[in-house]
């Protein structure tokens, strides 16, 4: 036999067939799952984040809303118009406290038990003797003299602090609890 008949028996090279685009390999499979889960995660942060900044904007058109009352009020009976304030700022507090704790922490509070909350969980900075007086016992009383300005920018700068000035919707260091033993207000974490 010589060469060229050799040549002839050999079979013809067979090519694969050419590769598709499914399925697609192990390393696509692992970037699909990856983006999915990161589309989903970023989503639903991003969707908290744009609730609370919608609730945040609710909560202070609801505390402008009781301040342009009471601005309008104050002419006719000042004592009456800070009265009615000092009682709508408080409820407004006390719903967006209700939306950020348990209903049984924040509910039933009043009076000194109330200030140590608003402490422990928001921005308190402004809280001066003479707005804490009137937040915790100015609706037990029948006239009230407080600076209906400065507890505006309060009422703002907590609602602020409880909405935005943390990661996520309740903060774990400063959950208050009701101490079963003197009946107290306690915040894990701090001495207040």
């Amino acid at each position: 036999m010589d060469s060229a008949e050799l040549l002839n028996q050999l079979a013809d090279i067979h090519l694969p067939e050419p590769v598709g685009l499914w399925p697609p390999a192990a390393g696509w499979w692992i970037l699909a799952v990856l983006l999915l889960a990161g589309l989903y995660f970023g989503g639903r942060k991003a969707i908290a984040f744009w609730r609370r900044r919608r609730f945040c904007a609710h909560a202070l058109m609801e505390l402008d809303r009781i301040y342009d009352e009471y601005a309008t009020d104050e002419a006719g009976d000042p004592d009456a118009a800070r009265l009615h304030y000092v009682n709508a700022l408080n409820s407004v507090l006390r719903r967006v406290a209700l939306v950020h704790f348990p209903n049984s922490a924040v509910a039933g509070l009043g009076g000194e038990d109330w200030l140590r909350f608003l402490r422990a969980s928001g921005n308190c900075m402004n809280l001066d003797r003479e707005l804490a007086a009137a937040l915790s016992h100015g609706r037990f009383q029948p006239t009230i003299s407080v600076d209906a300005d400065s507890l505006h920018v309060f009422g703002r700068e907590w609602i602020r602090s409880m909405y935005l000035s943390r990661k996520s919707g309740r903060r774990s260091g400063s959950r208050p609890q009701r101490n079963q033993t003197t009946g107290g207000l306690k915040v894990s974490g701090s001495d207040a």
